[in-house]
């Protein structure tokens, strides 16, 4: 004979879920880089550092005065391929996601909201380089239309 819970067991135990998920650790932008996997580690550590790649690269064509040096590429790749870098992770991510909820069955939100997290966080970071892109790509072509212009 197979043991089976009583309806008062049963009933406490759904009543300490709330309970228990409100005594969870909160989820940090920290903790969503961290828990997540290396190859989405790199990406995002990519993706920020290419950001900052793309500042210091145009505050040196800025600081060059009128000589017309490179960098230009470099931030024109980002403009673009920041948003698609984001996005490639983040369905990576949400597709990961997908497969376990498929092999798994029915999975509780709050194991599923890091991994959501996760791909939010990636394409955030994605379209963050974009626009950093953009606006210094803005920069340079001002700089560079100015110089040409002026000569």
């Amino acid at each position: 004979m197979r043991p089976s819970l009583s309806p008062v067991v049963a009933g406490l135990m759904l009543a300490s879920l709330p309970i228990t998920a409100a005594a969870a650790p909160r989820l940090t932008i920290a903790k969503v880089f961290l828990d997540a996997d290396e190859t989405m580690q790199f990406l995002m550590i990519a993706l920020v550092a290419a950001s900052l790649a793309a500042i210091v690269v145009t505050g040196l064509k800025l600081a060059s005065g009128k000589r017309l040096n490179g960098g230009s590429a470099f931030v024109s790749a980002l403009r673009l391929g920041g948003p698609l870098m984001g996005l490639v992770g983040a369905a990576f991510v949400v597709l990961m996601g997908f497969i376990g909820i498929a092999n798994f069955g029915p999975v509780p939100m709050p194991v599923l909201a890091p991994g959501f997290a996760e791909a939010a966080l990636l394409f955030l970071l994605g379209l963050i380089a974009g626009v950093v892109g953009v606006v210094c790509h803005w920069i340079i072509e001002a700089r560079i239309d100015r110089t040409v212009l002026q000569s």
